[in-house]
């Protein structure tokens, strides 16, 4: 059979055929986002930072690879033999024509069981509210007293009474014992964080516990210590192992802290840190009150120039008003009108003669003159003009 023959008669090619079964697996919901337990071998860190290797139990065998992207976040280093809990989606790689499973989360198979049970508890009370943000309470500023819900003999209470009484060597701080691993741990616990929360004069809570493995924190992802962080009267600080450990309770919390120690520093303030704000404060505020008085007194100044200007001008316009009002008084006076050689005609009985009907011919009149007066006698009376 030529090509052309066996193309029209729809024979398939490998690639097709791998294709094909690709599609398939695709499409199939029960491969996608799924757990599968077995053991590992043929174990493989390529220099590429990816890892394969083949889960195997009593019957089969599966592929899998884990890129490096997902498996840098891996708390255990895989090895051959071990059971293992691997999630992720089954597909075909086919270039090679063979499925594998993409692995994206893998815990060993002592930590998966716990793994899932931390996830279901962890979902269920986040849809029911239990994380909220808006159920964060802030930390008090300065808390009168704290209360430490831990192991009495802990490395953990150590670390905190050290912190805390470096930065604020007068601080209160309540110790209320409580296991913090093995059976029994989480009821006390939570009975330790009713208890604090029970004491009136503690402002606020940190519960928590040097680092251990998984299997010792475990009892921070209870239920019982989820609920009763978040039923506490003051604001709770969750210090659970170290940076890298989250549990159940961190979520519940108010603030997580990521050590005991940190979480020390995020409740109680730094005296000497508080001190020198107070001082910076202090100056800045000295420095501001001594600015504001010479920018007073400069504007008392400038305000004193000012009005003395004002009063200047004031003054000589005053003073010129004055002497034009002077002078025209001074034109206005009969003795300087006298002395620009006008007289004024007087009858005998003093009064002023304006008009020359107002005398009589023979009368005896007075010329008031600028230096004298003439007696005089009226031949001739003239009126008009």
């Amino acid at each position: 059979m030529i090509a052309g023959d066996w193309q029209r008669a729809g024979v398939l090619t490998v690639s097709d055929v791998t294709a094909r079964v690709a599609e398939a697996v695709r499409a199939h919901h029960g491969l996608s986002g799924v757990w599968v337990v077995g053991e590992i071998s043929n174990f493989t860190h390529h220099t590429s930072g990816h890892m394969y290797f083949t889960l195997k139990d009593d019957f089969s065998r599966l592929r899998a690879v884990m890129f490096r992207g997902q498996n840098t976040r891996l708390r255990f280093m895989p090895a051959n033999g071990m059971s293992v809990f691997a999630h992720g989606s089954v597909e075909v790689y086919e270039r090679g024509g063979e499925y594998q499973l993409y692995t994206d989360t893998l815990e060993p198979l002592g930590m998966g069981a716990l793994y899932l049970a931390f996830q279901e508890l962890r979902a269920r009370l986040e849809a029911e509210g239990l994380f909220d943000a808006e159920l964060k309470r802030p930390l008090p500023t300065f808390p009168s007293r704290i209360a430490v819900v831990t192991s009495p003999t802990g490395a953990a209470i150590r670390d905190i009474i050290t912190v805390a009484r470096r930065r604020f060597p007068g601080i209160n701080i309540l110790v209320v014992p409580a296991l913090v691993q093995g059976e029994g741990a989480p009821d006390s616990i939570a009975r330790g964080i009713e208890l604090a929360s029970r004491v009136e004069d503690v402002d606020c809570l940190i519960v928590g516990r040097g680092g251990g493995s998984a299997e010792e924190l475990w009892v921070f992802n209870d239920e019982k210590v989820a609920r009763a962080i978040r039923a506490s009267r003051v604001p709770v600080v969750s210090a659970v192992g170290h940076e890298t450990d989250f549990t159940i309770a961190d979520f519940a919390a108010d603030v997580r802290a990521p050590t005991p120690s940190a979480a020390a520093e995020m409740v109680v303030p730094d005296v000497a840190a508080l001190t020198r704000r107070v001082e910076n404060a202090r100056a800045r505020l000295v420095r501001a009150g001594a600015l504001a008085v010479d920018h007073r007194r400069q504007a008392v100044d400038e305000n004193a120039r000012w009005l003395g200007q004002k009063i200047q001008t004031r003054l000589q316009m005053s003073r010129e008003k004055l002497a034009r009002l002077a002078g025209v008084l001074a034109a206005l006076d009969p003795e300087s009108v006298l002395a620009r050689g006008y007289a004024i005609c007087r009858a005998a009985d003093g009064r002023a003669i304006r008009s020359a009907d107002e005398a009589a011919p023979g009368e005896q009149v007075s010329v008031e003159l600028s230096r004298g007066s003439l007696e005089c006698e009226v031949r001739e009376i003239r009126t008009g003009g």
